[in-house]
């Protein structure tokens, strides 16, 4: 497999690159719009056909490249969840489908509570968690029809029992550690590892009381629309 973890500086996101080598057919999970032309040129540039663009969920923090790299890889399909209210998506994902590249498998989890349309994607002895689980941490369900209770269920009943030896790759990371693993979190996540109950976790994202993003604004109605900013009503 042919992987690159790439950094938005602005948003703290990494955009991760998978390829299988023999046939050359690539995804670009999370992507961002001013990376784009990044992007397309690392793509290009290992002789990759972009296949898909896979979405963990409706961004708050950064609009998605999905629709400016369309305009390069035409043939590129977009994928975020049935529940993500994205109807623009060419594939609306539900838990367990399944998406090829050559040879390589990818596994839609669906992992909801940062918001209700979160899902991961495994792929071997990976997995790619967007907001659901980070390094030491987890995303916010205090907006986007998040919830705390359903979190804590998506992690512990679906990304916690995966192998312990799975890599975790966030969506983001804000002290420059770039991934994990589910045995690592399970024991040392401060808000979920170490056997922490539900009513604990709930009450400690209950009292976060963290300002809101600061792009959500813009952020949330362009990525409903798949990062097509002529589709966005005016404010």
């Amino acid at each position: 497999m042919i992987f690159r973890q790439m950094f938005d500086a602005e948003s703290s996101t990494y955009t991760y690159l998978l390829a299988d080598e023999k046939s050359g057919e690539a995804a670009l999970i999370d992507s961002v719009q001013e990376q784009a032309e990044r992007d397309a040129k690392v793509l290009k540039e290992l002789g990759l056909t972009l296949k898909y663009l896979l979405e963990t969920h409706v961004h708050a923090d950064h609009i998605t490249g999905v629709t400016r790299l369309k305009t390069q890889f035409a043939e590129a399909k977009s994928v975020v969840s049935a529940q993500g209210g994205a109807p623009c998506a060419d594939h609306l994902a539900q838990d367990g489908d399944l998406f090829q590249l050559g040879e390589l498998e990818i596994r839609v989890l669906a992992t909801p509570g940062h918001t209700n349309g979160c899902i991961s994607y495994q792929v071997g002895d990976r997995v790619f968690t967007g907001d659901a689980l980070l390094i030491r941490g987890c995303g916010r369900t205090d907006f986007q029809e998040g919830s705390a209770s359903q979190l804590y269920d998506s992690v512990t009943q679906k990304l916690f029992t995966l192998p312990d030896q799975t890599q975790v790759y966030p969506g983001h990371n804000y002290i420059g550690l770039t991934s994990s693993t589910i045995g690592e979190e399970k024991q040392h996540n401060p808000r979920l590892g170490g056997g922490k109950s539900k009513a604990e976790f709930v009450d400690i994202m209950d009292n976060l009381k963290l300002a809101q993003p600061a792009k959500i604004m813009e952020a949330v109605p362009a990525n409903l629309k798949c990062g097509n900013l002529s589709e966005v009503s005016p404010a």
